[in-house]
């Protein structure tokens, strides 16, 4: 007795045939690791640096990248197809909640607009109690107050002691940790 669905064993993506959404993502795998070694080629090297510079880690990633996109690719071509997922938490019937998927997208887009304007840590700290509320969390002021912590960590971290430049935005323009 089969424990898939009737959809899964008709014209599921365990059915004969081509695995087509298993072989667009292994597609895209492919393309971001392309991309990533033609964006890589143009990072600019000065011409005293020696050892290892700042093309090495794209040139890295993107190659492996390109050869798990590849090597999936050919595994699917030749029939071999990863398990299915058998979680038990996972409903087939159940709907895609599109207002759930739209606030996300709104919050994402917002935190967009704001890192010019208000600086990355008040853009990050509206996407993540925006991505709090949106998921459920009940407590406002405390998914207010987590956000804005994780924000001036993160800015800290990255900006502070990694030295990336992330704009601190007018409220913490001067002061120095915040700033890469």
């Amino acid at each position: 007795m089969s424990t898939h669905s009737p959809e899964v064993q008709a014209g599921g993506s365990h059915a004969a045939g081509r695995p087509i959404g298993e072989i667009i993502f292994a597609a895209g795998v492919l393309s971001l690791g392309i991309v990533g070694l033609v964006a890589g080629a143009g990072i600019k090297t000065p011409p005293s640096a020696t050892g290892i510079g700042p093309r090495e880690f794209p040139f890295i990633v993107s190659g492996l990248l390109i050869f798990l996109g590849t090597a999936i690719i050919i595994q699917l071509l030749r029939g071999r197809r990863g398990a299915p997922e058998e979680g038990e938490d996972v409903d087939p019937n159940a709907k895609t909640d599109w207002l759930t998927v739209a606030k996300l997208v709104g919050f994402v887009a917002l935190h967009i607009l704001l890192i010019v304007p208000a600086g990355w840590p008040v853009a990050a700290a509206v996407l993540f109690f925006g991505a709090s509320w949106t998921l459920g969390s009940l407590s406002w002021w405390r998914n207010a107050v987590i956000a804005v912590v994780m924000a001036l960590v993160l800015q800290f971290v990255f900006a502070g002691l990694l030295g990336v430049s992330l704009p601190a935005g007018f409220l913490l323009e001067g002061v120095e940790i915040f700033n890469g």
